[in-house]
């Protein structure tokens, strides 16, 4: 399916031309699979609510990503996966539970104060270093490193290596080869990291982690999975949210207005949800396969087909958000599916909601100049990788 976009923050004219054929078409891919694509936000809430659907990847039918973005992601060389994301209940319920108690609102709102400290920290570097500079470098990257590390005990002296590996597994232009290595030495890491913390734990999560597998309630091999996505998901969804974020409300002064002269709490909690539905990050959609016979909006999904369930197209259905292409900063936007939806909509969403909220609500009123550097044609967009976002971002103030 074609990836060309026209805004650089909305989604593709193809998948706009899909939604236009109704809520569910089906669509050739170059592997000759047919599944099904679902564009429209009833239709995805109701389908990722329903157990006769599956996340496992390697059932037949299962719709793989079109070859270049990620085709091996769920099946790298040590053969775990993706952890609990790629599994069903009640595998996936078990380990889950596993995770849970460290991102509750509660204990992520008890990080709070750490994270700003975080953040403005960073921002003070940032003001004493070059300018104009990359604010990727510089700011997108680090603050949510810093803060996955605090959370899950990893060393931050290490975060070269992880974002070197996460950006391995992501990019669409590493072969699978590459991207299975790049997991190998990610879980080695982490593998060893766990022994330690077995021996010597401390307050985070990897500890509670090596404790579990003391206790015999997970394996080492699934709690090493468990690490490599939580240290993955923790930093590389969010540090491209404060990029394109950033990016996205520079070019609506009026909106980034809003926010940084308003203050409020609450105003500033609604904008992280307004540009969770505006911009979808991870831009492949939720794949899963049929194990029943399923009837939807007039049409029959067979078991063993696949589904495409497109959910920065359901973040901008006009049923549900009215004048969905524009970014407003007012709008209710707590209905939005950009954590999916169910079952397996995002453990760490909690955390990625307050760190979000601490960086909106701290940058741009600290940093009242901030502007680009260069024009909006010249930013690489990240379109080689399933994580969108940009590779640079060139700011001045």
């Amino acid at each position: 399916m074609p990836r060309e976009r026209g805004c650089p923050f909305d989604p593709p004219p193809a998948f706009r031309a899909l939604r236009e054929k109704g809520p569910l078409t089906r669509v050739r891919l170059r592997d000759g699979s047919t599944p099904w694509v679902v564009t429209r936000y009833a239709e995805q809430r109701t389908l990722l609510s329903d157990p006769r659907l599956s996340a496992v990847p390697a059932l037949p039918g299962f719709p793989r990503p079109e070859r270049g973005y990620a085709d091996d992601q769920e099946a790298p060389a040590d053969g775990h996966g993706l952890s609990f994301i790629t599994m069903d209940d009640p595998e996936h319920a078990r380990l889950r539970r596993m995770v849970t108690g460290p991102f509750t609102i509660k204990r992520m709102e008890a990080m709070r104060p750490a994270v700003q400290k975080i953040v403005d920290d960073r921002i003070d570097d940032l003001l004493a270093g070059p300018n104009p500079t990359d604010l990727v470098e510089a700011f997108a990257l680090p603050v949510p490193s810093l803060v996955i590390c605090e959370l899950l005990g990893v060393p931050y002296d290490d975060h070269a290596f992880f974002q070197a590996n996460s950006k391995a597994i992501i990019t669409r232009s590493s072969t699978p080869g590459q991207r299975a290595e790049a997991n190998g030495r990610l879980s080695a890491y982490l593998g060893r990291l766990l022994d330690t913390k077995r021996d010597t734990p401390g307050e985070d999560v990897l500890s509670d982690l090596a404790a579990k597998v003391e206790d015999g309630a997970l394996t080492h091999r699934e709690a090493t999975s468990m690490a490599v996505l939580l240290l993955f998901a923790g930093h590389e969804t969010t540090a491209n949210m404060i990029a394109l974020g950033t990016l996205a409300l520079l070019e609506n002064p009026d909106q980034l207005a809003r926010l940084r002269d308003g203050g409020d709490p609450e105003l500033v909690a609604g904008a992280v949800e307004e540009l969770l539905r505006y911009l979808h990050i991870p831009h492949l959609g939720m794949r899963r396969v049929a194990l029943e016979d399923i009837e939807v909006a007039g049409h029959t999904i067979r078991a063993g087909e696949g589904l495409l369930l497109l959910n920065e197209m359901g973040n901008r259905d006009p049923d549900i958000f009215p004048d969905a292409d524009r970014l407003d900063l007012d709008r209710d936007a707590r209905r939005h599916i950009a954590f999916s939806f169910g079952v397996h909509q995002c453990l760490g969403q909690p955390l990625a909601r307050m760190e979000l909220q601490v960086v909106y609500g701290t940058l741009y009123r600290r940093v009242p100049t901030l502007r680009l550097a260069t024009g909006l044609d010249r930013i690489p967009f990240k379109d080689d990788s399933f994580v969108y976002g940009v590779h640079e971002l060139p700011v001045t103030w």
